[in-house]
């Protein structure tokens, strides 16, 4: 028999008919990995108990857009002009580099990423990181090296090498895409070996995917194949599409398509198929009208294809999903994923509160049930994982405890209402993964952690100090990125 551990709370959020529920004065029990009873008044035999007081019990967030890197977005979302371009290779450096870090710091650098993302409430990532300090991009290694560093921690995740054929350069006037499709394919073939060797790795906490980069930085054979693969493999698959105007150029100038037509003219939607972000689609309020008419929304509703709404970057980038209720109403399943150092997801949803209301001028829109479910069990139900994003016997047991008597918060009324608009990340005190303590008094017990603020300060100013090597005019990194006030 397993080991039996209840959990009191002030709130538990359940899950009944198909939805969730919350249970005041509620109670969770789990036998090791897997929730046997959620309600209140349970009668069995239990080896640990744990009061949690005045508190929520949530099933634990799942981030499909998950940064396993540190934040690169606190240096560049503000620069213009040719300080902008000094953010992107120089011909000279992309001719002749190399890494820009060790091994031993990019292990540190996902380390400390998938702290953040634990200390945060999430249970289940698929990453996303920067390809800048890389010679060309991910590669097998550096997906084995995350599985490992996931299954230290003990986060469940869903991995696989990031790939591209193209990578974005300058030449100090204009953004340029240099090509080279065997990098490309050779990261495919890479990306295809990782998901047969990983699969159910880590006793099933690590599962695979195929995570091509941006669609401006991929060829149409390496679309073609990776939607091959990812059908013979039974994987999901994720590409960055239809999130900035250079790439909806740079594929219309290719294709004479916009890029949700032009995946669907080659195969490439379909479910358990996700989308960051999404927004570039005829009728944006930013989108120029010489790009076309059309439905984009439709084609992504008609395919059963999810799109990654990630209100924290789009709003530091000047941008907005326009707007989370209406791809819903017309069909389209919409899930949240941070993409943020910290990777906030508490966060995200009130940002993504605030920016629909204010995109629509409706104070009903982007309620917080939804914002919740979109961050549970709407992105469990794209995975075809019944037993995540959920409390309810035969789930796993991946669920945080919320402290509700942080005096920041104030009084409260409906839970889920109070955790959206009044809490934060900071509020979650325990983090559970099918069954394991992962955080406990806001520490991460199952790894080492202390030298980590430290550590993560030393890449950051590494990782800034690298675009004097990479800028085409090679300028100092306090030029590069001025402080916001003159230094005393």
């Amino acid at each position: 028999m397993g080991r039996i551990t209840r959990v009191r709370a002030a709130f538990v959020v359940g899950y009944a008919d198909g939805d969730h529920c919350i249970w005041p004065g509620g109670e969770l029990v789990h036998e090791d990995d897997v929730v046997v009873f959620v309600g209140r008044g349970y009668a069995g035999r239990v080896d640990k108990e744990i009061d949690a007081g005045n508190a929520i019990v949530s099933p634990g967030f799942i981030d499909l857009n998950a940064l396993a890197d540190i934040d690169h977005a606190i240096f560049d979302s503000w620069p213009a002009g040719e300080s902008r371009t000094g953010l992107a290779w120089s011909r000279e450096y992309l001719a002749n580099h190399g890494p820009v870090f060790t091994e031993e710091e990019e292990l540190f650098r996902r380390q400390f990423a998938i702290s953040q993302l634990v200390r945060n409430g999430i249970t289940t990532m698929m990453p996303i990181a920067a390809e800048t300090y890389k010679p060309w991009c991910e590669d097998y290694a550096d997906a084995a090296q995350l599985a490992s560093a996931v299954t230290e921690i003990g986060l469940r995740a869903y991995l696989g090498p990031s790939y591209r054929t193209h990578v974005p350069y300058t030449d100090g006037t204009a953004s340029l895409l240099h090509e080279d499709e065997a990098q490309g394919l050779d990261g495919l073939e890479q990306a295809i070996r990782f998901c047969r060797d990983f699969e159910g790795a880590a006793g099933g906490l690590v599962r695979t995917a195929l995570l091509p980069a941006r669609i401006e930085t991929q060829t149409e054979l390496t679309l073609k194949m990776t939607r091959e693969a990812a059908d013979e493999l039974g994987v999901p698959v994720r590409l960055h599409a239809a999130q900035g105007l250079f790439e909806v150029g740079e594929i219309v100038a290719r294709t004479g398509l916009r890029p949700i037509p032009y995946l669907e003219s080659i195969g490439f939607l379909g479910e358990k198929t996700f989308i960051p972000h999404a927004w570039t689609v005829p009728g944006h309020r930013h989108m120029p009208e010489s790009f076309g008419e059309g439905d984009d929304v439709a084609i992504l509703a008609g395919h059963g294809t999810t799109v990654i709404f990630c209100p924290i970057p789009t709003a530091h980038y000047g941008v907005c999903l326009e707007d989370f209720d209406s791809y819903r109403a017309r069909g389209v399943r919409v899930v949240l994923g941070t993409d943020s150092a910290p990777p906030n997801m508490i966060r995200a949803m009130d940002l993504a509160m605030g920016m629909t209301k204010a995109a629509t001028g409706e104070r009903t829109s982007a309620r917080a049930e939804d914002l919740f479910r979109a961050a549970t069990l709407d992105p469990a139900n794209a995975l075809g994982r019944e037993d995540l994003g959920r409390l309810a016997a035969g789930a796993q047991a991946d669920y945080f405890v919320l402290d509700l008597d942080g005096t920041h918060i104030g009084p409260h009324g409906d839970p889920v209402r109070t955790l959206v608009m009044n809490c934060d990340g900071r509020d979650i005190t325990r983090v559970v993964v099918a069954g394991k303590t992962i955080v406990e008094d806001k520490e991460i017990v199952t790894v080492e952690t202390g030298s980590y603020a430290e550590r993560a300060q030393r890449f950051l100013e590494k990782y800034m100090a690298s675009f004097s090597v990479s800028d085409f005019r090679k300028r100092p990194t306090h030029e590069l990125f001025p402080p916001s006030f003159p230094l005393c």
